[in-house]
């Protein structure tokens, strides 16, 4: 069994120590390597988080200023038809007024009636006085739709393109978070890197130099 003199144990024993404070070291620079390269990987994740929110919003937003046009489009459509309709129903009344005064006309002439006399020359001009009342009537509804539905219309569209602005606004700030948290992340792990590997240097200094250094004894 060989037995080694104190000297040669205690050489060993230091060269023990240095190899396993090299190790060490090393450790630590991996250590070091692998936490800035996590925080310069999250912080890419977040930045692609990012942009995917954006461009989500910006389709989003899209989307919600395109069906506001159509709804405002469909909404001034329906007023125009609307007001059609009074204007049909005005013609309509201007038709049925001709019919009943032609009618009263007439009869008035086959009794030989004056037909710009009398009672019926009254019958005819109330006739008209009433149906032009309900004439009136119809376009002031027509008109009232056209600016009702145009109303309705502008309204509908500057909701839509509203929502629209808030869509993108709320992914910008959404964005902007990612990205500083990115960031952060990124700076985090580089400073937990450079303090893993001074931790290391300061362990490689303690264990490796200090016991190799005698003092300045032989």
């Amino acid at each position: 069994m060989a037995i080694f003199s104190p000297a040669t144990v205690q050489a060993i024993t230091q060269v023990s120590g240095a190899v396993s404070s090299v190790a060490g070291l090393a450790t630590s620079y991996a250590s070091s390597q692998a936490s800035k390269a996590q925080g310069i990987y999250q912080n890419a994740m977040y930045q692609m988080q990012a942009l995917d929110t954006l461009r989500l919003a910006g389709i989003r937003a899209d989307q919600e200023e395109r069906y506001a046009a159509i709804q405002a489009g469909r909404k001034l459509k329906a007023a125009e038809f609307e007001a059609l309709n009074y204007k049909i129903q005005g013609n309509t009344l201007l038709r049925n007024l001709q019919r009943t005064n032609a009618a009263v006309r007439a009869r008035a002439a086959a009794n030989g009636v004056d037909i710009n006399t009398g009672s019926v020359s009254a019958v005819q001009d109330y006739n008209t006085k009433a149906s032009y009342q309900d004439i009136g009537v119809t376009d002031l509804n027509g008109l009232m739709a056209r600016v009702l539905g145009f109303e309705d219309s502008l309204n509908i569209y500057a909701a839509g393109k509203q929502q629209a602005d808030l869509t993108r606004d709320a992914a910008d700030r959404q964005a902007r978070e990612l990205r500083t948290a990115g960031k952060f992340a990124e700076t985090s792990g580089g400073l937990l890197g450079n303090a893993q590997l001074a931790l290391g240097v300061q362990n490689f200094a303690n264990t490796f130099v200090n016991p190799f250094n005698t003092g300045g004894k032989p």
